[in-house]
């Protein structure tokens, strides 16, 4: 079962296109490197979570497709886009072959278990 989400039925048509085109520059070139790119991790400056990701697929082995849009004190409403996006509520964001893994947590237990050399390898 997916989320939940608001109804597109109850959204006015001016209210959908400012959801439609919220910061979609930004979401476009995240969905580009996601199509374009085996391994994608989306991020932020200043973010340990991030660097720890960006590590363990390093220590791995694994290349990987690096975005960062912003930190702490910059580019909130390009994160948000992103997030309204994916669906995903943190960064970092990690996708394989177009698929979202999750956050550090998340690859950290599929590198454990040996999963994310098979998703890797499709």
């Amino acid at each position: 079962m997916g989320r939940t989400i608001f109804n597109a039925d109850k959204v006015t048509p001016r209210a959908q296109a400012q959801i439609n085109n919220f910061h979609a520059d930004t979401v476009a070139a995240v969905a580009a490197a996601v199509a374009q790119n085996p391994v994608v991790v989306v991020g932020m400056a200043q973010n340990p979570v991030v660097k720890r990701v960006r590590r363990i697929l390093g220590d791995a082995g694994i290349q990987y497709h690096y975005l960062e849009y912003g930190s702490y004190f910059s580019a909130w409403r390009l994160r948000l886009a992103i997030k309204l996006w994916s669906g995903w509520p943190t960064f970092p964001q990690v996708f394989i072959r177009g698929t979202l893994v999750g956050g550090c947590d998340d690859v950290a237990a599929d590198l454990k278990a040996g999963t994310l050399q098979k998703l890797i390898q499709g």
